[in-house]
């Protein structure tokens, strides 16, 4: 059952992305929440660590077996190569509907984000979640070749116009 303003927020999160174009699997998800929490300040209380793809929440990941496994969310198959996509069932919308009043002003917040990102590829999403999480990491650097280098360390296969582009990318996510 969905019970909390982390729950909430997820529930509101997939149902943004879904709207903005997002494949909306579990990566979707992830980086999106990452932005929405270390980006734009909306407290949900995920750990996030910097894993294959870029940062990544193990208890984010576990929430979002809780709410399949309640019934709350579905993973709809696609085809291979694609991984399967998330999408909220009748009973999602019911209790996102029911506890919208844990979402307060974390709504606008997370259309922005999901508006931004909704139609990015997983590609792009590790790119830019790394950019940002550097950015975190090397809080007070304005160079942007330190960061890049730094990209380029903890992810050798992005590019250094990429990881440039990323960080230019971030900066006009985010707001100032």
């Amino acid at each position: 059952m969905i019970t909390n303003k982390s729950s909430a927020v997820v529930l509101r999160l997939i149902k943004e992305l879904k709207r903005f174009g997002s494949w909306c699997g579990e990566t979707h998800v992830q980086k999106t929440m990452y932005f929405l929490q270390e980006g734009i300040g909306v407290n949900t209380g995920f750990d996030f660590i910097l894993y294959k793809h870029g940062p990544f929440s193990f208890s984010l990941s576990d929430l979002l077996v809780s709410l399949q496994s309640n019934d709350v969310v579905r993973l709809i198959p696609q085809q291979y190569p694609y991984g399967p996509s998330f999408d909220l069932t009748e009973d999602g919308e019911i209790l996102l509907d029911k506890y919208s009043d844990k979402l307060e002003d974390a709504v606008a917040k997370i259309e922005q984000v999901a508006s931004k990102l909704g139609n990015k590829k997983v590609v792009e999403l590790e790119r830019l979640a790394t950019a940002l999480y550097v950015s975190r990491k090397m809080n007070g650097e304005n160079d942007i070749d330190l960061k890049a280098d730094e990209i380029i360390r903890l992810k050798p296969h992005i590019s250094r116009p990429n990881a440039v582009s990323a960080l230019n990318e971030v900066s006009d996510i985010l707001p100032t």
